[in-house]
Order: structure tokens, then sequence, then C-alpha cells
């Protein structure tokens, strides 16, 4: 197969994801991106390889074939989930899930394995906080679940004042100031029409929450 220029742009965008999913799914799984430019070396991105011992540049394999064809012949044309094993005779749960590129053909395969054979206590050690540097402390993050934007920036709001009125290092004539740097640093400021929710809210100008801005992405 033939990948065009956004067709591989497109594979490239989701070398990221085979990452992340690793990182949230923990050790037992593996997680694998397929090319199909190319079945012996379709493997173009893998995150924890040793469940099957394959590398970047592995050849794709015959349930992979198996799933891809299944995925053509199905009524939704997304994904497989099926069960099988290892070289090392490990078990493993995998989903199979179809990329489409330009001209909606299936240009990639996005593979997921669970090792069956993990322990439980290693298994489930990885969905709890611990002291793994790329997982942030639970404790750090309360995240909201807003149903509209002006919502998460007012619930934003309720929470960054009330911290900010409990510090006791912050000084009254600063506590706008540092309210307004601690939604910068979050990120609040790229919603849209954030400034005028806040300058209402803190009952100052909207020129006065700009000021602040200005300085901050100085």
């Amino acid at each position: 197969m033939v990948l065009s220029d956004i067709d591989k742009q497109i594979l490239e965008s989701y070398k990221t994801m085979v990452d992340g999913l690793a990182n949230y799914l923990g050790p037992s799984s593996e997680v694998v991106l397929h090319s199909l430019e190319d079945y012996n070396r379709s493997v173009v991105k893998i995150a924890n390889g040793h469940h099957t011992g394959r590398k970047i540049g592995a050849p794709i394999t015959d349930i992979a074939l198996k799933m891809l064809s299944e995925i053509k012949n199905s009524d939704d044309k997304i994904c497989k989930t099926y069960y099988t094993r290892s070289k090392t005779g490990n078990s493993l749960k995998s989903n199979t899930t179809a990329i489409y590129g330009e001209n909606g053909r299936i240009i990639g395969l996005l593979c997921m394995n669970l090792n069956l054979d993990t322990s439980f206590g290693e298994f489930i050690k990885s969905f709890f906080p611990g002291k793994d540097q790329n997982t942030q402390n639970h404790n750090e993050n309360n995240e909201i679940f807003a149903n509209s934007t002006s919502e998460l920036v007012l619930s934003a709001l309720d929470n960054i004042v009330a911290e900010v009125n409990n510090d006791s290092f912050v000084s009254s004539i600063n506590k706008n100031k540092e309210i307004i740097k601690r939604l910068y640093d979050k990120g609040i400021f790229n919603i849209k029409d954030s400034p005028n929710l806040v300058a209402d809210y803190l009952k100052i100008s909207k020129n006065t929450v700009y000021l602040h801005l200005r300085n901050y992405s100085k």
C-alpha cells in the first residue's frame, strides 16, 4: 500500500497516543501502532514490547491480518477484541482498532495487548497513585467536569478564590493579582471570554485583567 503525505501525518499523530495509552494502562499492557504501508516492517511505534518480544520494524502478525479482514467486513468497521497467546505462552486480551486515512481506507492499526498472566498485585498497582514520575499525585488534581466553558471558568474561579483566601502569604491588596496568575497557570485564559467572566466575578475592569495577563505572558 502506498500512503499519501496526509496518511503519513495521520499515522504520525497516533505515535503519542501509543505512549499515552501505555502510561495510562500501565506496564501490563503492550500498545502497538502498525502502518499498512509495508507488512514486513509494519510496527512503527511500540510501548512495553517485552510482552511479545517485538520492536519497531517488526512485521505484522497473522492475527492482525485476520482482525483487519474482519474489521473490513464488519458493520461498525472500527475494532475487534479477542484473546491470544504470546510466544512465551502468556495469555493476552487484545484489541485491534482500525485507523482510517485519506479517502476512507484503512492505513494502520492500533493494537493493545493486556498480559492476563500479570499478578493481580502488579496489575492493580498501576491504577493507584504512586511514585511514578509520569503520574501526578492524585491530591494535586480536582478535575472540573462542567457542562459549558462558562461553568468551567466560574468553577475554577471558585476554587482559586478559596485557595487564595486561605493563603496567609497573599496580602489583601495582591489577592486579585494572585487569583489571575493562578488561573493563567492553569490555562483558564485559553477559553474564549474568560477575561470578561473573571472581571465580572472579581468586580474589576476587563482592562485590569488584561494588564496582568500581559505581564504573565512576557
